[in-house]
Parts: structure tokens; sequence; C-alpha cells
């Protein structure tokens, strides 16, 4: 499967991957060093519960950083739905790099599958919905690009990358700035001083008085937080499709279906790389 991603990731994996070999290995793999130098071995991973697949890359970048000469042949793709006992990948290699290379390869393996997994559900909540659900930068430290393309993974979409891409004007903005117009004015300063990056201005609002004074001002993205279904439904009305609507605040997914319906048509959910439950992958060596 091909997933659409804007964000380079080669230099993501290699810097994830890195951090991750350093912090486990350190000076030396202890245990490995019981294996005889130099014994080739073969491996399988299996998954042990259904989901999606996500995160190939950060695993073979693992192996292959400790035996650059490691056979990797995978049986799925990113993005590809797997079951119980689904043999995924086989491996080839040094014993004691594969060894060593195992529980980051399948930490990031597990985690990103898990995410997509996720990100799949929410999704699949709301097919046949106009809305589309997106993350938040609510991520793990260090992790958030490779969680982010987890999401994609799974058929979500992506907010914001970080503070550096987007501008998203809260509460607490609001109230610096004088007011919603006061701030959207100076957010359109900001993003011109920005056009290489700045990819969107968004505007938080809090009820329909809210909402009319951010149209009233010329807001194009606008975040609805915390309504209710039927404030939803009349920002909708209210709107007329002259902005993008987003509902955010405490979703899940047994509100998401009924929040897509109110004709919304994103909807943020933090619990997407959040709340991280890992898949349940397995390696075994097979000879």
């Amino acid at each position: 499967m091909s997933i659409e991603f804007d964000y380079p990731l080669v230099a993501e994996i290699t810097r994830n991957v890195d951090a991750a070999l350093t912090e486990d290995i350190g000076p030396g793999d202890l245990t490995a060093s019981l294996i005889p130098a130099g014994r080739l071995a073969r491996a399988a991973v299996i998954s042990r519960e259904a989901g999606v697949l996500c995160g190939r890359a950060w695993f073979a970048r693992c192996v292959t950083e400790l035996d650059p000469t490691a056979e990797i042949v995978w049986h799925a793709e990113d993005g590809d739905p797997i079951s119980p006992n689904q043999l995924l990948c086989e491996i080839r290699g040094d014993a004691r790099a594969l060894l060593s290379a195992e529980r980051s390869a399948l930490n990031f393996l597990q985690m990103l599958s898990g995410v997509a997994s996720k990100a799949r559900v929410y999704a699949d909540a709301i097919a046949g919905t106009k809305a589309q659900v997106v993350d938040t930068r609510k991520t793990l430290p260090g992790l958030r690009i490779a969680q982010k393309y987890a999401v994609r993974c799974g058929g979500g979409g992506n907010h914001r990358l970080a503070l550096w891409d987007a501008i998203l004007i809260k509460e607490n903005h609001i109230h610096a700035a004088g007011g919603i117009p006061q701030a959207l004015a100076a957010a359109e300063i900001a993003a011109k001083n920005a056009v290489d990056r700045c990819k969107f201005i968004q505007v938080e609002v809090e009820s329909l008085d809210e909402l009319k004074i951010a149209l009233a001002a010329g807001a194009k993205m606008i975040l609805l937080d915390n309504f209710t279904l039927a404030m939803m439904r009349e920002a909708t009305l209210i709107n007329a499709g002259q902005a993008v609507l987003e509902a955010s605040g405490n979703v899940s997914l047994e509100t998401i279906r009924g929040i897509a319906e109110t004709g919304v048509d994103r909807i943020s959910v933090g619990a997407l790389t959040k709340d991280v439950k890992a898949l349940d992958l397995s390696m075994r060596f097979t000879d």
C-alpha cells in the first residue's frame, strides 16, 4: 500500500533508531555475547492479533544498523490489515546482531502498528460521512513524526506537525491578543512572514457567538471546542460552508459517529497517539 506523507522520513528514522539502539545496547549487549561470533540465524516476525501494520522502515533500520548484510523479506506492507498468526517478515543475518536489534525493532513495529490500528478503527467508525479523523500534538516525545506517519497508515489525517508549521489560535492566545479579530489579524501577519512554512491559520471557538465573530473576521478554519452535538449542528448551519469546521474535545469511539453526522469536516482525536497500546507481535528464531 502506498502511503502519502509530506514530511521526509529517512533522517527521522535514522534519528529514532540511533537513539533507541544507543539507549538499549549502550557499550555492548552482554547477553548476545554468549552466542559464537559469526553465527548466522534465521528469524520470523509473526502477529499475535489483528490490526494494521506500520513501521517496517524503523524495524529494518534497527536490524541493518547492526548487520548491514542482513536480509529481510516482508510479506505485508505498511498500511495493510494483518491477522493473528500472520507471517509478517523473515530475516537472515548475524545471530548476535538480530538478538541485539530485536527489542528496539519490535518496539517500533509494535507501537507504530498500534497507532495505525487505532486510527483505522476511528476512521472506519465515521465511514460514509464527510468527516475525517485527524491527530493532534499529543504524541510521545521524540516520536511525533513516526506516530503521525502511523496515523496516515491507518487511514487518518494529520493536523499540524508542530508549532512551526501552522497557526492554531486557542483561548489563551485570544485573551492575550485582545479578542478573536485581533488574534486573526496578527496571525495573518505572522503567516505572511512565514509563508514558506505556515500551512494554515485555525482559530478555536467555545460558543456559537464566538463562531459568528470568527466568521465575520474572515476565519477559514475553525475548531469547535467541546461543543455539544446540537451546537455542532447549529454551527454547520451558521457556517454554511464558509470555513473548515473541526470538532475537538473528549472525542471517543462511542461518540465520534454522532459527531461526524453533524456535518463537521474534521474531528481531532488526541487518543490516536496519546493512549498507545502496542500491537502484539513476536520474533522467533527459526534455525
